[in-house]
């Protein structure tokens, strides 16, 4: 909460500045810095959101987990073309705001009056100090792994509005938009792997654990194969849905396509990282993260776009690169097996 407040407040104050230096028109600033000064300011909502859903999943109650999101989406769905023919852009922040803030009071009702498998009392926000010191050891690796893996994502995004304007950019963000729902799926199964890996070494079950990985990755790359047929075969259709500006389609169809070209070791890659995440090894990835992302992703972006005058182009297509040799990279820690010896 501390940490969100603060976040909140600089995105609040700096919001046109992100916005500028991500590389927006003056266009873009101008409509986009309320949209983006309400989303930032609201950042309390989305962080005890995924945290709360942590929670729920991390006790083996991944249905409330699900509820919660429902009924964030759900509402968020009903809200935003009402907020945004009312107030324009920043209607559809405030509709995700306040539906994100409607799945965090679902979740809190569950935790303190419910009757569900945990519930929260005063006495449990005591100060101790063994717990805050396991928490900020587990977390603080994990909070830098999501940082380089944002952090990298940003500035692929500064670098399409780069070389492709505010054309690309759209294009490119509607695609990451499809990326991100088909995705869920699959995350959602990685997670899954994160919290069996958990409980099964702490019930000493470590060959177990290791089959409910190897188990998870197989599905994830049975459902992620049948995306990556969907977005190589379909992806002008899909663009289509939300655009019919026809650069637009081009750069988002093109930008779908070679993504989505490596799906399935996204798939592998996403269950294998959060098994290490899960035995307490958030290390492993976070390391795994930044050579793959910051040493590799950007650079290789950066060289196929400018060095090689692909433009936006070349941003794409560092994206299945990168995320090809994570998986090939945690697939390689996974199997090594120091994971099962980490004491949390």
């Amino acid at each position: 909460m501390i940490a969100t407040v603060v976040l909140s407040i600089a995105g609040i104050v700096f919001a046109a500045d992100v916005l500028r230096l991500m590389g927006a028109s003056a266009e873009v600033i101008k409509e986009g810095t309320m949209f983006t000064r309400i989303m930032l300011g609201g950042s309390v909502a989305i962080m005890l959101l995924f945290l709360i859903n942590g929670i729920f999943r991390g006790a083996g109650d991944a249905a409330t987990a699900m509820k919660s999101l429902w009924l964030a989406s759900i509402i968020n769905i009903i809200l935003c073309p009402i907020f945004i023919h009312f107030f324009g852009l920043k209607g559809a922040a405030i509709a995700t705001v306040i539906g994100r803030s409607t799945g965090v009071l679902y979740q809190c009702y569950h935790l303190f009056k419910g009757n569900g498998l945990l519930k929260f009392h005063a006495h449990h926000f005591s100060w101790d100090a063994k717990i805050i010191r396991s928490i900020i050891n587990i977390a603080s690796p994990a909070t830098i792994q999501f940082i380089i893996a944002s952090g990298s994502w940003i500035i692929l995004a500064r670098l399409v509005a780069e070389t492709g304007g505010t054309t690309a950019s759209a294009g490119y963000q509607i695609a990451i938009r499809n990326v991100v729902f088909f995705i869920l799926p699959a995350w959602g199964l990685s997670n899954a792997a994160a919290t069996l890996v958990g409980q099964n070494l702490g019930a000493k079950q470590t060959e177990r654990a290791e089959q409910s990985v190897l188990l998870t990755a197989k599905y994830n790359v049975i459902f992620m194969s049948f995306v990556t047929l969907l977005f190589v075969f379909f992806a002008t259709p899909i663009i289509r849905l939300f655009t019919q500006d026809a650069a637009v389609v081009a750069y988002g169809a093109r930008s779908l396509q070679i993504i989505g070209a490596g799906y399935v070791f996204y798939g592998i890659g996403m269950v294998m990282t959060q098994a290490l995440n899960g035995a307490g090894d958030t290390k492993t990835p976070t390391y795994i993260n930044l050579i793959c992302f910051w040493l590799f992703q950007i650079p290789v972006a950066y060289l196929l776009a400018k060095g090689f005058d692909l433009k936006a182009t070349g941003a794409f297509i560092a994206i299945p690169l990168a995320e090809t040799l994570i998986a090939l990279v945690a697939w390689y820690y996974f199997k090594k097996g120091k994971w099962k010896t980490i004491q949390v």
